[in-house]
């Protein structure tokens, strides 16, 4: 059996159990732990960062030439890349999760029945959030802010490629526990990179009460296939931007650009564009300069008015890019740009560009995704730029949460009844 030092490079199912019963342990201190003591333990962990971050960066440098010499692609080596100003953000993020309202104890509703019963909903933590993630270290720090603000301890299981960087972080975010007197297995990282060992991690339904998956189609399938543990999906991005026929078209082409190239590699970036017929010449003039950069695929309708544009196949509007490549669709009118979003979305993030109000209204009526935008590029759906503080992902689902996932959705309620002797006739 090992200890919770142990940097647990060959865990077995057994192994793995006495760290879920660890956990399980440490979250029914953190239930009751208080605010105060909490967010003292987030504080130190925000400071750990910042006077680790030599640390935390030259175990990134290690990650980072091993992505390079196996060939990764540069989407996945941007996600995995940390410097000086991504771990003063992950710092900051923290920080920012101090400052939201503490969800526990929040009274949701509460009524009175005719026999007197006084009746509340009060919010409560979910326990143990596992968390399977890839390429991207900052979802370390993250994933473990948001469980330790709402009262929940983590359980982090990340990639092999992010080893070294996740390591690290693990021990500023511990640091922090320490300072404020709290138990170290309220953040756990499974440090056993072993494939097999995800299988056996999402099959620890005895300690885990909700597991969030952030990866590829790949990982989506392992979870749906082998979990025992209750999930919330943290699905791809296949976004659009449908810019209608009555906009202004330097907004735009503004919104576009920004959806499409600020970060390419993440899942609120764009990857469809939908051209009103009646703009779509005029637009892809004024845009072709600045997505110069990025690999057009259109229909051939788009290929006669930007003749770059190579031709699109039917794979091109189901696919995620995270990459400069986007698919392009001039449409007749705002029916079809809705049907193809429908029909095409992974129901994470969805926009229109417009000046018409009935057209504004209709696409976000209509549009089935977790979050719809207007005149706005898909990229602020993200947990920081909705106030949320961080997230711990994007859910596509519709059962218990949807959208950025903050302290409020890692969260469940318990039902207090107060009475004075009533008994049921």
């Amino acid at each position: 059996m090992i200890s919770l030092s142990d940097t647990g490079n060959d865990l077995s199912p057994e192994d793995l159990s006495f760290l879920g019963g660890e956990a399980k342990k440490a979250s029914a201190v953190l239930r009751k732990a208080d605010t105060l003591t909490r967010d003292k333990a987030l504080t130190a962990a925000a400071e750990a960062l910042l006077e680790d971050s030599g640390e935390i960066l030259e175990a990134n440098r290690i990650d980072v030439e091993a992505a390079n010499a196996s060939g990764q692609s540069g989407t996945v080596i941007d996600r995995l890349r940390l410097d000086a100003t991504r771990v003063r953000k992950m710092s900051d993020a923290i920080r920012d999760v101090v400052g939201l309202p503490d969800p526990l104890g929040q009274v949701v509703s509460g009524w009175v029945r005719p026999n007197g019963l006084k009746v509340r909903r009060v919010r409560v933590p979910l326990g143990v959030i596992g968390i399977v993630y890839e390429n991207r270290p900052n979802v370390t720090s993250d994933a473990a802010a948001l469980c330790l603000k709402s009262g929940n301890a983590v359980m982090l299981r990340g990639s092999a490629g992010a080893i070294n960087s996740n390591i690290a972080i693990e021990k500023s975010l511990r640091s922090g526990l320490k300072e404020a007197g709290l138990p170290l297995s309220a953040v756990t990282l499974i440090k056993d990179i072993k494939r097999e060992t995800v299988t056996d991690f999402v099959r620890l339904d005895k300690f885990i009460d909700c597991l969030i998956p952030r990866g590829g189609p790949g990982l989506v399938k392992l979870i749906k296939e082998e979990a025992s543990v209750p999930y919330v999906i943290d699905g791809d991005g296949n976004c659009h931007v449908y810019v209608d026929k009555i906009c202004d078209l330097g907004m735009a082409v503004n919104i576009v650009v920004n959806a499409k190239t600020s970060r390419p590699g993440v899942c609120n970036a764009m990857e469809t564009l939908l051209l009103h017929k009646d703009i779509a010449g005029e637009f892809l003039e004024a845009a072709d300069a600045l997505l110069g950069g990025v690999e057009l695929r259109g229909d051939a309708a788009s290929r006669v008015l930007l003749p770059r544009i190579k031709e699109a196949v039917e794979a091109d509007y189901e696919k995620e890019f995270l990459d400069l490549t986007m698919a392009v669709k001039v449409v007749e009118d705002i029916d079809e740009a809705i049907g193809h979003v429908n029909k095409y979305s992974t129901g994470h993030s969805e926009a229109i560009v417009t000046d018409d109000y009935q057209a504004a209204t209709r696409f976000t009526e209509e549009v089935d995704a977790a979050a719809v935008l207007v005149n706005a590029s898909t990229r602020f759906i993200d947990g920081g730029e909705l106030g949320l503080g961080a997230e711990i992902g994007i859910s596509t689902q519709k059962l218990h949460a949807r959208g950025p996932m903050g302290v409020t959705e890692l969260t469940s309620v318990k039902f207090v009844v107060e009475g004075t002797g009533q008994v049921r006739k």
